[in-house]
């Protein structure tokens, strides 16, 4: 089964149809669920990390460098009581440093946002990026992508009491909010050409402007929606099913790291040895209702 179809089996799981109900609190992540996998996961051999300038650059320096966000429920979220980041990109990352370090919590973790991050890669702050980062083409002429290791597609969401938007098509004349440097402005100018469209430098920025009534609808990443709303609240809706092609989530790295054959080689064991299931069923399947774990994306 697709992501697409996943993605809509999750939305009915929670009672969110088009111009139905809204999403309920999702619950909390197995911290210890996560934290045993990933302490369970692979180690590379000496011989591997020679194999590659890019792995064996942070095996010698002890640390890798990550760039990501610790505040997306489902995908990286920085728990304060014990200061780890749990979720599924964050356990991509963590697993990636274990096979690397021996130790996936041997990361010093760098904040970015969607314009900020090929930004650190080409300063050469840090040594990858994993935050929902979709593959595309403008992108790969600056910087090199692993992965792909998930895919999504783009989604509307509207305040719970709009009934005038149900779906993209909804669009026309409507203010709507999406993220400056994200694939947000380029599908709204292929779905919704006649939608007056305002960027904002982050993802809280254009839920604010939602939610102060400033803009009418937010276009963005479905799974970044779906992040948003499973942690409840009550007070917005995702209008309409998912649309658009599918978006290709992939690992940032420096132009021409051949870190990404060594990333891809570890990816395919986690999917062969079913630990990107398992993470997929802790981080988001068991916390969306989601019975049925998609199968990841072809790797190169």
């Amino acid at each position: 089964m697709s992501i697409k179809s996943i993605l809509k089996s999750t939305v009915a799981a929670l009672a969110l149809a088009a111009g139905g109900s809204v999403f309920a609190q999702g619950a909390p992540i197995d911290a210890a669920a996560f934290d045993t996998l990933v302490a369970q996961g692979p180690v590379a051999s000496a011989e591997t990390i020679a194999s590659s300038t890019w792995a064996s650059n942070i095996r010698q320096a002890g640390t890798l460098r990550l760039g990501g966000v610790q505040t997306s429920n489902l995908f990286s979220l920085l728990n304060e009581k014990d200061g780890k980041i749990r979720g599924f990109d964050a356990g991509i990352a963590q697993l990636i440093t274990r096979y690397i370090l021996g130790d996936g919590a041997k990361y010093q973790f760098t904040q970015v946002t969607s314009s900020t991050r090929e930004q650190v890669l080409i300063n050469a702050q840090v040594d990858m990026v994993l935050a929902t980062y979709s593959i595309t083409p403008a992108r790969a002429e600056k910087i090199s992508f692993a992965g792909p290791y998930y895919t999504s597609q783009a989604g509307v969401l509207v305040k719970s009491n709009n009934k005038t938007i149900q779906s993209y098509s909804d669009l026309v004349g409507k203010k709507v909010a999406t993220q400056a440097g994200s694939t947000g402005p380029a599908i709204l100018a292929q779905y919704a050409p006649k939608a007056v469209v305002q960027e904002f430098q982050t993802h809280q920025e254009a839920l604010d402007a939602l939610r102060q009534g400033r803009v009418d609808a937010y276009v963005t990443d479905y799974t970044l929606l779906l992040n948003t709303l499973s942690l409840g609240g009550g007070s917005a809706r995702i209008a309409g099913a998912p649309f658009g092609a599918q978006d290709f989530y992939g690992i940032g790295l420096p132009k021409g790291s051949d870190g990404a054959a060594f990333i891809n080689t570890l990816l395919k064991k986690l999917e062969a040895d079913g630990t990107w299931a398992k993470l997929w069923n802790i981080s988001i399947g068991q916390r969306t209702g989601s019975t049925v774990t998609p199968t990841p994306p072809a790797l190169p």
